[in-house]
């Protein structure tokens, strides 16, 4: 049976039920039954390719939804639900469900229910991702995501002959449709889950909580831009709500519950994914500034030309007042949130962070922070397979052995500065 077959599956599941020990839990002793050696078959393949388990389990549904869409309306289908499923299906590192997935795998092998659950949830996520996406492009006015235009700057396209400012905003709120359409198909997976009642409804809690996460998080970004609030803190704050738990913890968690790991087990997963979901967010920051591995599409300087209330931009804003630097100062005033910034404003902004030690230290703290991670992550006992995939993954979501920040810092920072420092040591 391949992954795709999994989540279509009608077969008695009550035969592809083993019998395996929850992460802490009693060992099994019965022998394993054919439908056991189908079930371990199936989630090994699973694990050699978690996206494209992922992938195959979307294709499948969002071929029934744009068909749903297009026997409602042939326009919106064509225009809308066509766009989102292209853009579903068109890129992106799965790293969402594979978090998910490896939280359902701490537990050992898990029962084909679980394995159906955690490709639904997974797809569910893969679906809001592109809902904060799209919205994400509109908030901020970027012209392209991927390589492609953006889908509200595509949608403007085809109806701009003769309409002018008018398909502008047009292909603004059309996106915002096409967002909202991906997040109802994402909560359409979750309500069509098939788990007994305590683990269903723990799921659904969690999810209803990263659903407002995301939003709260992407609020404090946009208040931020109109307000210019560089507070470390709430840097900081936005970073967790936005990334580390949305990104991170609460697909760990959703795993860990579907899976019905115990709870302190569970809690140690959280905590790790919690330190390097920020890790993560503040890898991204360097990266939107100093360049993105080769391959990547992302425009660089996209946070500083929206003015973004980045941690590295809240950090280097601090140190330059703690040292009285009113030149770096100005030059922070002066460039960070100008949409028509150009190259040589944007060097002018890296060579303030870099003076101010500000690049080194947000490395320094994400080294801390994987560091943090790999510390919860021995505390417990979990699968072996999971583990040594989680500590993969946790690596490569905190840039561990990856020379993908385009500028080594100039020069280290000096001695630690006030409360700028106290904060970047948390």
């Amino acid at each position: 049976m391949r992954p795709d077959e999994a989540a279509r599956a009608t077969t008695d599941r009550s035969t592809l039920r083993p019998t395996r020990p929850h992460a802490g839990g009693s060992t099994g002793t019965q022998a394993l039954r054919p439908a056991d050696e189908r079930l371990r078959t199936l989630v090994r393949e699973i694990d050699l390719d978690v996206p494209g388990s992922v992938q195959c389990r979307l294709e499948g549904l969002l071929a029934e939804r744009v068909k749903e869409a297009h026997v409602a309306d042939e326009t919106f289908g064509r225009d809308i639900a066509d766009r989102v499923a292209r853009f579903a299906l068109g890129g992106g590192h799965r790293i969402r469900p594979q978090f998910l997935w490896w939280g359902v795998r701490a537990a050992g092998l898990p029962t084909f229910d679980e394995v159906v659950a955690a490709l639904r949830l997974g797809s569910a996520l893969e679906l809001i991702q592109t809902c904060a996406l799209i919205h994400d492009d509109v908030m901020d006015a970027a012209p392209s995501r991927r390589g492609h235009p953006a889908v509200h700057v595509d949608l403007a396209g085809r109806y701009e002959a003769g309409s002018g400012r008018a398909a502008t905003r047009f292909g603004e709120s059309a996106a915002i449709l096409a967002g909202d359409l991906a997040l109802a198909w994402a909560d359409d997976e979750l309500a069509a889950l098939d788990l007994p009642a305590p683990q269903a409804n723990g799921v659904r809690a969690v999810w209803a909580r990263m659903r407002m996460e995301m939003v709260a998080g992407q609020y404090l970004d946009v208040q931020g831009e109109l307000t210019r609030n560089r507070s470390l803190a709430r840097s900081i704050r936005a970073a967790y709500l936005k990334t580390a738990l949305y990104t991170v913890e609460r697909p760990l968690q959703l795993g860990t519950l579907i899976a019905g790991v115990r709870e302190a087990v569970a809690r140690a997963l959280c905590a790790g994914g919690r330190s390097i979901g920020l890790a993560f967010q503040l890898r991204n920051d360097l990266l939107d500034v100093f360049g993105y591995p080769r391959g990547e599409t992302n425009p660089v300087g996209a946070d500083v030309r929206s003015g973004k209330p980045t941690y590295l931009i809240a950090l280097t804003q601090a140190r330059a007042e703690a040292d009285g630097d009113h030149r770096a100062m100005a030059i922070l005033r002066d460039n960070v949130g100008q949409p028509d910034l150009d190259d040589s404003g944007l060097n002018e902004v890296r060579h303030v962070i870099e003076r101010s030690g500000a690049s080194r230290l947000v490395l320094d703290k994400i080294g801390r922070l994987h560091a943090q991670s790999m510390r919860h992550l021995a505390s417990v006992e979990i699968d072996p397979v999971a583990r040594d995939r989680l500590v993969r993954l946790m690596g490569v979501a905190a840039g561990k052995d990856a020379p993908d920040i385009a500028r080594e810092p100039a020069r280290r920072a000096g001695p630690a500065r006030t409360g700028a420092d106290e904060v970047a040591s948390t």
